[in-house]
């Protein structure tokens, strides 16, 4: 018994040891500890032009918590917004440029930290186009859309002299129409179901709140299609006219379709 009492506060005794030898091994040092601001904000600079994306991150948040009154501070507040974007970390770049849109609401290029929070939330959809083929936005949750559209009418609706007003309103414009789709696609669900009285529903939410969107050609249909299905005939007749009086050239109007090839209206660019 004496002898297994020993074995055990050896091996205690041992334990304890190795612990407290793991706790004195030397932590990773800060490399930029003795940085002047300068030499910080001149390596995060260097860090984005080279598109090191983390480090200038990093980078500039260290500048803006060492130096929060410094004449590189708010600058390094819309660039820590920048790198997370490129980054690919949305929700950092968004607490960022949120952060930044509270602080200074009327700093001089507040403009273009709304444009930055349209684009953050724009490339957080269609980012994945290029990675993903065949994937449609109009299939995602569309809060981010919304987020989008909203950041980028700032822009357009309080500084229409923005060199960023003009590309903030055509992806305005593309964003209407990806959400008119959202709703047309969850109309088509419903439809394919037979529930076609919700079909009827969401695709006259499309109508209402994205009129002129080039999806609402296909909301009209979902509803020429359910009202048919439901008996409602001249309900059906009466949304057949207006949809051929609204897209003449339209496949379900003439039963041709067009020569062109076209392509998703996110493949502009």
């Amino acid at each position: 018994m004496r002898a297994l009492n020993t074995l055990r506060i050896v091996a205690l005794t041992t334990a304890a040891a190795i612990l407290a030898g793991c706790g004195g091994l030397p932590e990773k040092s800060d490399e930029t500890a003795t940085w002047h601001t300068d030499k910080l904000y001149s390596e995060a600079k260097d860090a984005l032009d080279n598109g090191d994306w983390g480090k200038c991150a990093k980078y500039y948040e260290t500048l803006e918590g060492r130096d929060p009154f410094g004449r590189f501070a708010q600058q390094a507040q819309l660039n820590v917004a920048y790198c997370d974007y490129r980054d690919n970390d949305t929700d950092a770049a968004n607490q960022a440029v949120d952060r930044f849109i509270k602080l200074h609401p009327d700093h001089p290029n507040v403009d273009y930290a709304y444009y930055m929070k349209g684009l953050i939330n724009f490339n957080d959809d269609l980012g994945l186009f290029g990675r993903f083929s065949g994937q449609d936005l109009a299939d995602r949750d569309p809060k981010a859309l919304h987020d989008s559209y909203d950041a980028f009418k700032q822009v357009v609706d309080h500084f229409p002299q923005s060199r960023y007003a003009q590309d903030s309103a055509q992806r305005m414009r593309y964003i209407v129409n990806a959400l008119a789709t959202h709703e047309v696609h969850s109309a088509q669900y419903y439809y394919k179901r037979g529930a076609y009285v919700a079909a009827v529903n969401r695709a006259q939410t499309a109508l209402q709140n994205y009129q002129g969107a080039p999806a609402t050609e296909d909301a009209l249909e979902v509803m020429v299609q359910s009202y048919r299905a439901l008996g409602e005939t001249r309900l059906a007749d009466d949304t057949q006219r207006v949809l051929a009086a609204t897209f003449p050239a339209s496949y379900y109007v003439t039963g041709r379709r067009a020569n062109a090839v076209s392509k998703p209206w996110y493949q502009i660019w």
